[in-house]
């Protein structure tokens, strides 16, 4: 019988993650290509052998997804999966007509086929789209689990952005490991608040082998640190979604945001300070519509400034999280915030200043004009963003990314870094939750 011939549509994260939980081992399956989108240069590339396993000797090539129809046509596939996330559901139905039109099958993995069931529990933290609230979420989770005694290993979503190989295992422990495995700009922005912490977080290619690295660090709990909107790679024992209300209604239309908001055992309305009453409502009834029983937890993500004195009167440039602005389609952030809250003279165009990749990054996501997004998938990217900021016109820059620019760039302008972190409004809070968890756990 012929074996099913399949593609793997993807981003360097989920996609490899289905493949080695799934396909690689699977004599009923020859996986021809993976096909790559959303994050720069990634098609061009092999899924290398030493991580395909024996059935793939040669590895897998990594297309452009743009070329998908003739790949299907050139390759005979018989099935294309969908493996990446923070897509509208218009937009995952469109590819699904461009596959079904190419004569291919189109195909969705669900948890059960793709969870890893792990030794220890699991608190994994998720979201309805890219830029709710997870780190902040995820970084109050760990200084609770800590309060209360608990040695806890978090693991994130992957960003495996360079050698594959070299990158199967990662395990961050301080500063000098992000220099080790040469991270980028997105990467740091999530690995080091861990570090800040002296906290343990580990990453990768292939969460089976990383899960085994993880029991030697012998954790009581694993923290999962979700990426984007996709839903955990193991299997969670308390699953915490956080959903956005200057967003509303896209908790029930993106995917696969809205498979997390169904599967929530506890949902964290975040932002609520500065969202809109009629937004937090409407969220609130989806909530009560798809998933009433889950605990709703109310919350804020206050923000911190260094020194918001120096941002008064000035003309400044805002430089806020990559992902969040790009494919998770907010149009600003915390930065935008601080330069409005602290009474900043100006916030000036970027787009003038831009070279290269950010050029092209402005041209892509047509709804960005005065933020600047922290793009940083490579050192060549970084060093774009450096020189973009570094032309600019600009008294201040005023950085609202998860990590401090400046210890990845050289800027030749004042700044001031803004903070957020997740503060509960009211009860249930998240301590009283992961208590009576534990409780419940130990009886």
């Amino acid at each position: 019988m012929r074996k099913k011939r399949v593609v793997i549509m993807g981003a360097a994260g989920r996609d490899f993650h289905n493949f080695n939980t799934y396909f690689r081992d699977n004599e009923e399956y020859e996986v021809v290509a993976f096909t790559a989108t959303q994050i720069p240069d990634i098609e061009g590339r092999i899924y290398p052998p030493e991580l395909a396993g024996k059935l793939y000797p040669n590895g897998i090539p990594i297309l452009a997804e743009e070329d998908l129809p003739k790949i299907i046509k050139e390759k005979k596939v018989d099935e294309v999966v969908l493996a990446y996330s923070d897509l509208p559901f218009d937009y995952v139905m469109t590819k699904a007509s461009i596959v079904l039109a190419a004569g291919a099958d189109f195909k969705l993995m669900g948890p059960d086929n793709t969870m890893i069931e792990s030794k220890k529990p699991v608190i994994a933290v998720g979201a309805i789209r890219t830029g709710c609230g997870k780190s902040q979420t995820t970084r109050r989770i760990l200084d609770i689990l800590r309060s209360m005694g608990k040695k806890v290993v978090s693991v994130r979503h992957p960003m495996p952005y360079g050698d594959l190989v070299k990158q199967k295992v990662q395990r961050f422990e301080t500063y000098e490991d992000l220099d080790k495995y040469e991270c980028t700009i997105e990467e740091r922005e999530e690995y080091e608040p861990h570090i800040d912490r002296g906290s343990i977080i580990y990453a990768g290619v292939d969460y089976e082998a990383i899960l085994e690295e993880v029991y030697k660090d012998d954790p009581d709990v694993v923290l999962w640190d979700g990426g984007n909107n996709d839903f955990p790679f193991y299997k969670p024992d308390l699953f915490v979604v956080v959903v956005d209300p200057h967003r509303p209604g896209h908790e029930v239309s993106y995917y696969p945001g809205m498979t997390n908001l169904l599967m929530a055992d506890v949902i964290v309305i975040n932002k609520e300070e500065t969202a809109d009453l009629s937004g937090i409502e409407t969220v609130r009834k989806n909530i009560e519509k798809w998933n009433p029983s889950a605990v709703v937890v109310d919350a804020a993500s206050p923000i911190f400034v260094d020194d918001p004195n120096l941002i008064k009167g000035k003309r400044v440039l805002i430089v806020e999280d990559g992902p969040t602005l790009t494919h998770g389609e907010m149009r600003y952030g915390a930065g935008y915030i601080a330069a409005k809250k602290f009474g900043a003279a100006e916030i000036i165009d970027p787009r003038p200043f831009a070279v290269g990749s950010i050029v092209d990054t402005y041209k892509k996501y047509q709804h960005l004009d005065v933020i600047l997004p922290a793009m940083g998938y490579g050192e060549k990217q970084m060093k774009e963003l450096e020189e973009t900021i570094n032309s600019s016109d600009a008294d201040l820059v005023i950085i609202g990314t998860p990590i401090d620019l400046r210890r990845v760039i050289n800027l030749n302008k004042p700044a001031v870094r803004v903070r957020y972190e997740l503060q509960e409004i009211g009860k249930p809070d998240l301590e009283e939750i992961i208590k009576e968890f534990f409780e419940k756990l130990e009886k």
